[in-house]
């Protein structure tokens, strides 16, 4: 039988207050605050975050499979999960699979994941969803929405965190919100349809479903994790069906983070396993096109949850303030910055096909005769000058100190003027790696201060998004 034995999540830094936003259109506030993904972030860059996280203290090199789940993918054909499983340097040869175009994309995917483990065609998948939603401005989505990402490895070896036990699927054909092809920001119809006929009829007949088939009773379970696009549309889904709202119901991170999309669901059950206690069952149930419902079973092992791990406390509390709306609509390109310095670089497919070692997995060389760690790889060692004699190492999860820096003010845009470069001395070797530094004060950096490294997006040029790692503050 399947399990999680894993899980991880992700929330960018920065968070702008819903009465910043209200203030921008002369408009009520919704209140709390909603998470925003950095200029250099997106749907991918974050299930890189959720993923790493969740691989803390895990052999990379049991994972059999990566299933990425996202309905703002940031390409229409090009795998994203081929790119996530590199950049957390997983084997090459494991299942990759993109699951989109729908709320339900990640609890789609983890039914999958679960599926495969248990028919024996993988024995460890991991399973990641990330979404970075555009809505209207002045729309109350806009106030709503939140970036985020949760990742959960479902696997047969080793103790699990807690099992999937059963499963029930409701799938419904209608318009309440959706996203043609063309469009940029999310659409919808009127809200009592969208709630009424949409969510509540819908979910609740997963749940409903969920319980007969498995003969439960639903005062039986200790937590109800229920997407929803609202606080009260999960409170008048859970009396519905019988619960107790006070006791029993997951909260839904709309103060602190808003709703995260297709990896909101998830999120809220690495927030739920954080608390949870061995020989607790939680129903959890997602939204979109219909609803997916699950019986999970938390084990005695759930304590590993908080073992070297942030989850969504850690980077709940771990966060910095944008200074206003308009930055917030800079960062999510509704509003053209005045550009940098360009790179002066011309993509190539050729190119970063070769050093994708180096530039996605993040490896550098270490030679094989005199030990000394190189970045990029380098074939001939300036140590010793031995040629093609090296292994690569990994340097994505190692942490390190500024060794040097300077602080450019004209290669960034008019959101962020200021660009620190790096030159980091790697816990790993003192390896020396020169990095643009995100996610930070530029008046704050200093010699000495330690940063780790994160999977951003560079610049766009040549029809192609170029990635590659930078580093940051200790988060």
């Amino acid at each position: 039988m399947s399990g999680i034995v894993s899980c991880g999540a992700y929330i960018p830094l920065w968070r702008i207050s819903r009465d910043a936003i209200a203030a921008g259109w002369g408009r009520p506030s919704l209140g709390g605050e909603r998470s925003v993904a950095n200029n250099d972030e997106d749907a991918v860059t974050m299930a890189v975050e959720a993923v790493l996280d969740c691989l803390a203290g895990v052999e990379r090199e049991k994972v059999d499979g990566l299933y990425f789940a996202s309905t703002t993918a940031p390409f229409r054909e090009k795998q994203c999960a081929a790119l996530v499983a590199a950049a957390a340097d997983l084997r090459a040869d494991i299942i990759t699979m993109d699951f989109g175009n729908s709320l339900r994309a990640g609890t789609a995917a983890l039914r999958a994941a679960v599926d495969a483990v248990n028919s024996g065609s993988a024995q460890s998948v991991m399973v990641v969803a990330a979404d970075c939603r555009l809505a209207y401005p002045r729309s109350d989505y806009e106030q709503n929405f939140g970036d985020g990402a949760a990742a959960f490895l479902v696997s047969k070896s080793g103790a699990p965190l807690a099992t999937v036990d059963g499963s029930y699927s409701v799938s419904n054909e209608m318009y309440d919100v959706w996203r043609l092809d063309k469009d940029t920001f999310v659409q919808s119809w009127e809200d009592r349809f969208i709630i009424e006929h949409g969510y509540l009829e819908n979910t609740g007949k997963a749940v409903s479903g969920l319980m007969k088939k498995y003969s439960l009773d639903i005062k039986s379970l200790n937590k109800a994790i229920f997407y929803a696009p609202t606080v009260r549309a999960q409170q008048t889904l859970a009396r519905q069906v019988g619960l107790d709202v006070k006791t029993q119901l997951q909260d839904l991170l709309i103060n602190n983070v808003g709703v995260c999309g297709s990896a909101h669901a998830l999120m809220m059950l690495v927030a739920a396993l954080e608390d949870a206690k061995g020989g607790e069952t939680f129903l959890l149930a997602s939204y979109g096109d219909g609803s997916d419902a699950f019986i999970i079973k938390v084990t005695e092992q759930v304590v590993k949850a908080r073992d070297g791990r942030r989850g969504i406390k850690g980077f709940l509390n771990s966060k910095r303030a944008l200074p206003s709306y308009e930055r917030y609509l800079s960062y999510r390109g509704l509003v053209e910055a005045q550009p940098g310095e360009p790179f002066r670089l011309f993509p190539s497919s050729s190119a970063s096909w070769r050093e994708r070692n180096w530039a996605i997995r993040f490896h550098g060389s270490r030679c094989r005769d005199c030990g000394l760690i190189t970045f990029p790889i380098q074939r001939v060692c300036y140590g010793c000058r031995s040629k093609d004699n090296y292994e690569e190492v990994r340097l994505s999860d190692k942490k390190g100190k500024i060794y040097t820096f300077s602080l450019d003010s004209l290669a960034g845009r008019s959101d962020d003027p200021m660009v620190p470069h790096i030159v980091i001395e790697s816990e790993l070797g003192n390896t020396r790696i020169y990095s643009i530094m995100t996610d930070c004060d530029p008046s704050e950096v200093k010699i000495g201060m330690t940063v780790e490294m994160t999977f951003r997006r560079m610049y766009e040029g040549a029809g192609m998004y170029n990635y590659f790692w930078k580093c940051r503050p200790v988060r």
